[in-house]
């Protein structure tokens, strides 16, 4: 069943869908006040962006191998043959009793855990008055808005690096106007964003001592099975730290409802609010996700959790220690869509997998090396793409000037072609303009479309125009419902195609403002007295 609804430290991010989305108040400051909907089969579920804090019980083994001491032995011998001779290959098997059996993670989690933070941001909050400018109540109230309040929200966080370097989740630190982590040895400092990126819900922070920092290292999430045991760790509700186990249920989950990114490891966690941003540890005491959010029926934990793999956390980090304050993907320059039935059904696919090429820009990687729409991508790298958000994944966690081997059906057969990736380049203006000026857009930064800036706010790269960069806090723009990534087509009857377009005509002396805006593939007029 699809999910429907994020909730974010008491912040809503829609769906996809019109669909009615649940509220939950993450929040340490008291009450978590939610409303909860129908699910298709009649059940009330959320999804909850929080840490994922893992929660199995280990069985003490299969009754019958405890039992019956000869097919213990015929099944271990069994096993025992099939293991790999090759160096630097972890064994995995099933264990035969509870000697067999770690009976305690207690090693690890005193190994790893001074690196797992707690992660602290608050934001100053304008209150509107009640009266909402009536001149009558003014007169006798006056007309002074309310005082400010902070608002807080609480999360966690992993050190990578000995010189101050976390992570943690976006939606952690969203809007904050200051960020404090906090070391469970009772440490406190204050932290600066080096990195954040809304996409895949990741950011990245540094604090500064005379010490080195504890850390943990990052592991390898593609080497990850269903099946494998890992620890959650994280601080839920804002008890402590607290560690948790559990096992990987799935792999490379999509259409989960957090974020643009696609690809997320699934675990029987028992998460809860506040976790958000911490560790998942494999049983070497290596990250290999960060703990995202929970699908609930009502709040608490039904053992479906999501993590970030760790490969696209090492890719993130990479990209903020070397000085980018946005995770930049490797440009493509194809647009890709999921292969629906029918579309496997017409291409002779014996099921509905890989990844449809929709598009090809003009002197892009995608158009040197010869793809053309209509080619559907089955592998990368020898790598099998299930879906399409699996094939952005693989794509994201590469080098900018990466040569990856794609190999492609086209007309019934497959072939391999080879692409050159590359940094997505600039238009002629990637100047960001600020809309000054009594108008709706006021307050808004703007900026000329350009493959590059396209892939930052998660669009097309095949698009042209003005798109919108940031609506500040309190702004005109923010308040008139305009956001991040609309792309303005006319205003007032004028069509604008460049950013000092788009300041001329806002700087126009009326009071009655129509104009068109494009969002999510949808064109939307609206007319405004202003």
């Amino acid at each position: 069943m699809p999910l429907r609804g994020v909730a974010s430290h008491g912040r809503i991010a829609k769906s996809r869908e019109s669909q009615p989305f649940n509220l939950h108040n993450r929040g340490d400051n008291g009450a978590r006040p939610h409303m909860a909907r129908k699910g298709r089969f009649g059940l009330n579920t959320r999804l909850l962006i929080t840490t994922l804090a893992l929660c199995t019980s280990l069985a003490a083994g299969p009754t019958l191998a405890q039992e019956n001491g000869s097919i213990r032995d015929l099944f271990g011998n069994m096993l025992r043959g099939t293991e790999s001779a090759q160096p630097g290959v972890v064994d995995k098997r099933v264990p035969f009793g509870r000697e067999e059996m770690q009976l305690s993670f207690a090693p690890l989690v005193k190994q790893t855990a001074p690196a797992v933070v707690n992660v602290y941001a608050s934001q100053v909050v304008r209150q509107n008055s009640p009266f909402m400018g009536d001149p009558f109540f003014e007169r006798f109230f006056g007309g002074g808005g309310l005082p400010p309040r902070e608002q807080s929200s609480l999360g966690s966080g992993v050190i990578v690096d000995k010189s101050g370097i976390v992570v943690t989740n976006y939606h952690v630190i969203r809007d904050a106007d200051e960020v404090k982590v906090a070391l469970s040895d009772g440490r406190e400092f204050e932290s600066t964003v080096i990195l954040k990126d809304e996409r895949v819900d990741l950011a990245v922070l540094r604090i500064t001592s005379d010490q080195p920092f504890p850390t943990i290292p990052i592991g390898d999430s593609d080497a990850l099975e269903v099946g494998d045991l890992v620890l959650a760790m994280g601080n839920p509700f804002g008890v402590g730290q607290t560690t948790t186990s559990g096992i990987v249920s799935a792999l490379a989950r999509n259409r989960v409802g957090i974020s643009d990114f696609g690809f997320f490891i699934q675990t029987d966690a028992a998460i809860n609010p506040g976790n958000s941003g911490g560790a998942l540890l494999d049983m070497s005491g290596r990250l290999i996700g960060i703990n995202t959010a929970i699908y609930s029926r009502g709040g608490g934990s039904n053992g479906i959790g999501f993590a970030i793999p760790s490969n696209m956390v090492r890719a993130v980090v990479n990209a903020a220690e070397n000085g980018s304050d946005v995770f930049e993907r490797p440009y493509v320059g194809a647009g890709f869509e999921a292969v629906t039935p029918q579309v496997a059904e017409a291409l002779g696919l014996p099921r509905p997998s890989g990844a449809l090429i929709s598009s090809v820009d003009e002197d892009s990687p995608a158009s040197r090396a010869g793809l053309k729409p209509g080619d559907v991508v089955l592998a990368m790298n020898g790598s099998a793409i299930e879906h399409v958000d699996a094939l952005g994944y693989r794509l994201a966690v590469q080098n900018i000037d990466a040569e990856i081997a794609l190999t492609v059906l086209r007309q019934g057969k497959e072939t391999e072609v080879k692409v050159k990736l590359e940094r997505a380049p600039e238009g002629k203006s990637n100047r960001e303009i600020t809309i000054d000026g009594n108008s709706p857009f006021g307050g808004a930064k703007v900026t000329d479309l350009s493959p590059r800036s396209a892939d930052r706010l998660g669009l097309p790269t095949n698009l042209r125009g003005v798109v919108i960069v940031e609506t500040p806090r309190n702004s005109t723009a923010e308040r008139v419902g305009l956001q991040p990534r609309d792309i303005i087509r006319a205003v007032n009857g004028r069509q604008i195609d460049t950013a000092e377009q788009m300041q001329v005509a806002a700087s126009q002396e009326t009071r009655l403002w129509r104009f068109t805006i494009e969002r999510d593939g949808r064109l939307m007029t609206q007319v405004l007295r202003y």
